[in-house]
């Protein structure tokens, strides 16, 4: 089965939110909701050679823009109680069937990633689709042409992994195995691994 994906250069993401700012326009999102965040993973600190009395900074940030990663074992999928999300066949994209959504919130409690999120308005659970608009005019996601370093790619996973590698997590992000994110990424210089402790998380952007 065709499973479509994302690829994210984070030695090239400056946290500048353009795709966050693109996503949100294009969906009309409201305060609150983005289907599309950049997480800054930031650490480090100064410390002082006793022996010389030099300071040396061992300071570390990078950014990553995050959305739904359309999983292979989604855990949206698995606890939603009237089967509103679902896997596409044709394409692997995970999608909400508003008609079948409650708004119950499962979904977001189980999702790593923060990726499904209720509109307080539709008192629905609402997240990324790949824009599935725009694929049906042949167009790509807002996110991947709004991005102004071009950190960003979306197609066939098994292509993306093949050009750009197998990374799928980083710090902070969950590790790939819970539940195998199409997702890859091209960590920075001061990536951290899955499970780091060093840094704190940062974000913002209503």
């Amino acid at each position: 089965m065709k499973q479509l994906g994302f690829f994210i250069d984070a030695s090239k993401c400056t946290g500048c939110k353009t795709c966050t700012v693109a996503c949100k326009d294009a969906h009309d999102s409201p305060v609150g909701i983005n289907f599309r965040h950049v997480l800054e993973y930031a650490g480090g600190g100064w410390r002082q050679d006793r022996s010389t009395g030099a300071w040396h900074q061992d300071v570390f940030a990078y950014y990553l823009s995050i959305g739904c990663n359309h999983c292979a074992d989604p855990a949206c999928v698995k606890v939603c109680p009237t089967k509103a999300h679902y896997k596409r066949k044709e394409d692997g994209l995970v999608v909400i069937d508003a008609a079948k959504c409650i708004g119950c919130g499962m979904c977001a409690k189980a999702c790593p990633y923060g990726a499904p999120q209720l509109n307080p308005d539709l008192r629905k659970m609402t997240k990324c689709d790949g824009c599935l608009d725009r694929l049906e005019r042949g167009l790509g996601p807002i996110c991947v042409e709004s991005c102004t370093q071009r950190a960003i790619e979306f197609g066939d996973i098994e292509e993306l992994r093949r050009k750009h590698g197998t990374c799928a997590a980083i710090a902070p992000l969950p590790a790939a195995e819970a539940t195998k994110p199409a997702l890859v990424i091209h960590p920075g210089k001061t990536a951290k691994k899955v499970g780091d402790a060093s840094g704190t998380v940062h974000f913002a952007l209503k």
